[in-house]
């Protein structure tokens, strides 16, 4: 099969690429770096000639829930439009365990890229994962009050990105779903335990205290909202497995 990854230089993309290349597939990566531009459509529909299915990694960083439904739905939407003029028989997109929820902007704008998908005609598979193992390292970077570093409190279930790719890359060669099973690490982890051994792995060695953030987004991760529904399909990698691969140092 010729598979094409849209985002297919970014941090789930990579993997995927990977997974897609691994299972024997021809992987198409639709980038700005491959002249392909999934906002504005440039590209795209030579992009996806001869191609059997689409996964939708595309992402994009921001707190606006106006910027990421405006980037999700025009992105996917026209992902979507190219693949019917292409007769591309799938498209699989990835989506975030908790998108309907917890009242964040970001994740709005996920929900909204949702609604796009299941109004295609194109069949469809959307598969919605819990954050990545790195997230603990994203947060120590971000949560700081003044120059203190802080963990946040939350319930979270971290999988692999590589596993995520995995299961793109699988359900991309399988026929539409449509929701299928949400993808989640091995076990149930605390966040800010997971932030307070990722700064000690790096060689912190100030205090890094666990607080509970305020805002709807944290509050409802608090709540265990984040976490896999029933029935999800669970990783292999463990947090402490993934810690323990990281360059570790001096911060």
């Amino acid at each position: 099969m010729r598979i094409a990854i849209a985002g297919g230089t970014g941090t789930v993309g990579r993997p995927t690429v990977d997974a897609v290349r691994a299972a024997g597939h021809e992987p198409v990566v639709l980038a700005r770096s491959t002249g392909v531009d999934v906002v504005s459509g440039a590209g795209l529909d030579a992009a996806l000639e001869h191609v059997d299915a689409v996964i939708d990694t595309t992402n994009v960083t921001t707190l606006s829930a106006d910027t990421a439904a405006k980037f999700f739905t025009t992105a996917t939407g026209n992902l979507l439009a190219a693949a019917g003029r292409a007769g591309v028989g799938h498209v699989v997109v990835l989506s975030i365990v908790g998108v309907d929820r917890i009242p964040y902007d970001y994740y709005a704008g996920k929900l909204a890229q949702e609604r796009v998908v299941e109004a295609s005609a194109v069949p469809w598979t959307i598969l919605r994962a819990t954050q990545f193992h790195d997230f603990a390292a994203q947060l120590y970077d971000r949560a700081k009050l003044g120059p203190l570093h802080v963990a946040p409190r939350a319930r979270v279930q971290p999988v692999a990105v590589a596993e995520v790719g995995a299961r793109l890359a699988e359900l991309a060669a399988a026929g539409a779903q449509g929701r299928a099973a949400d993808l989640a690490g091995p076990r149930e982890e605390k966040l800010d335990e997971m932030v307070q051994a990722y700064a000690r792995h790096i060689g912190k060695r100030g205090w890094v205290p666990s607080i509970s953030l305020p805002g709807a987004q944290m509050k409802g991760m608090r709540a265990g909202h984040a976490l896999p529904g029933p029935g999800a399909q669970l990783g292999a990698e463990t947090f402490s497995a993934w810690l323990a691969r990281q360059p570790s140092g001096s911060a």
